[in-house]
């Protein structure tokens, strides 16, 4: 080997030397291990709300992330994510709500943008109605839970609403109901692309807001702009072990982690099912399809099919996550499913890299912390310098949204975390070396309508 091809072969930079280096041995072990102990220990410090622990948050946040960008076992990475997740997290959120609600809230979009990602990043597809699917899962919880579904079905109204235990069944629901209206979407936009798609989803997205605000009359289904409220929620059966165990709660503090625990176990599913699609043959024939239909076509992969399953796929889980969110809010009303809902699910998928599942979380986990916790942090900081109220960060929110694209756009286009093939397209002259995987996976799209086929 000679001297240039060696130096060609050395971490370049002050950051590919540190990352080589964490990645040798047990160093990142030591580490990753103090690093995460450390903040969590500051944290049960620190469980008032206050500037500090918001950044304690985030930096706990944070481990996750460097346990995925970090050359580790797979064993570890799962003892790590489940400790945090499922024991750390939960256990200070029993001390402050606050952060709990501000986690579970994380977990709900990032189930959102992983759904939108399957039609936006895997197919392609672009959806500017996408929180339609939400409002279809919250809307049916939220009728047959309540008293509303007594005019919807007068014979039975002695029968609504529905016993707390048929929640579960509604998640089922959700999910069938949502991937239809997936389909229902789906079927008269097969001949559309790119501007065209946009509109007509921008458009479905705002008929169902319409509906929800109009179906007060003549039958009062969803009691129109003033909502629904006092929906149900689902039966605390796990009480009764936590007693047993000496651990007592309110009953606030026991939906909040009913509610955690739900949404980190769908998200964990969603998260399962889109990567084992992405890299199966629908995942191929879903590439195929993004970077040339008249080529997909030619290669005999079936379109019409493969749109279908992607709008139906990515609606599924919003349908879900709709009647959890429903059973969490206790009300919903029409315009909590703007379009503005929309642009943001929109937002997190781009910046975290659109088809990159990894980049998607870490997409949605920004967004929402810069909406529900950072900015109202920063806004309350600024009052108590005496700063101007036209000063008040959370009045500009969606300008900050729309710089932060900005400057995504010209400064990584390809996202935060973009995945493999997308990095290629835009770097392709900084990088040549392609990964295996990804050439591996460019050999497997030529073959996908092969697999479809057979």
């Amino acid at each position: 080997m000679t001297t240039t091809e060696s130096q060609s072969q050395a971490p370049v930079g002050v950051w590919g030397q540190v990352k080589a280096r964490m990645n040798q041995g047990i160093i990142p072990y030591i580490w990753i291990t103090a690093y995460a102990l450390i903040i969590s220990v500051f944290l049960f410090l620190n469980p008032a709300t206050s500037l500090l622990t918001d950044i304690l948050f985030v930096l706990f946040l944070l481990v996750m992330l460097v346990v995925h960008k970090t050359d580790l076992s797979p064993i570890y990475k799962l003892v790590m994510g489940l400790a945090l997740l499922f024991f750390i997290l939960p256990t200070f959120g029993t001390m402050n709500p606050f952060y709990m609600d501000v986690a579970t809230q994380v977990g709900m979009f990032v189930v959102l943008a992983l759904g939108l990602n399957v039609v936006v990043g895997f197919a392609g597809l672009l959806d500017l109605g996408y929180v339609a699917f939400y409002a279809v899962g919250a809307y049916l919880w939220a009728i047959f839970s309540t008293t509303q579904a007594a005019n919807i079905f007068p014979f039975a109204a002695d029968q609504f609403p529905l016993a707390p235990g048929w929640f579960f069944i509604f998640l089922v629901l959700g999910l069938i109901v949502g991937a239809l209206a997936g389909i229902l979407l789906g079927l008269p936009v097969l001949r559309l692309r790119g501007d065209y798609l946009a509109i007509v989803t921008l458009g479905f997205g705002e008929v169902i807001r319409v509906l929800a605000t109009n179906l007060d009359k003549p039958v009062n289904i969803t009691n129109g702009a003033q909502g629904i409220k006092s929906i149900g929620r689902p039966p605390l059966f796990f009480a009764p072990w936590l007693e047993a165990l000496g651990i007592n709660l309110n009953q606030n503090q026991l939906y909040q982690l009913y509610f955690y625990f739900l949404v980190l176990i769908v998200m964990v599913v969603m998260v399962l099912v889109v990567y084992r699609l992405n890299n199966s043959r629908i995942g191929r024939a879903w590439a195929s399809i993004r970077e040339d239909e008249t080529a997909a076509i030619a290669m005999g992969v079936p379109l019409v099919r493969m749109k279908l399953l992607a709008f139906a796929v990515g609606a599924s889980f919003a349908g879900t996550m709709g009647a959890i969110f429903a059973s969490k809010q206790l009300f919903i009303n029409p315009p909590t499913f703007d379009l503005l809902r929309s642009i943001n699910i929109l937002a997190m998928v781009i910046l975290g890299g659109m088809g990159s599942i990894p980049g998607v979380i870490l997409g949605a986990t920004l967004v929402t912390l810069l909406n529900l916790q950072l900015l109202p942090r920063l806004a309350r900081e600024l009052g108590n310098l005496d700063v101007p109220p036209w000063l008040d960060p959370t009045q500009y929110q969606r300008m900050l949204f729309g710089i932060l694209l900005i400057i995504m756009t010209i400064f990584r286009p390809e996202g935060l975390l973009p995945e493999d093939r997308r990095r290629q397209e835009l770097h392709g002259d900084q990088e040549d070396d392609i990964p295996d995987e990804l050439e591996e996976e460019l050999e497997g799209a030529g073959q996908a309508h092969i697999d479809i086929e057979t």
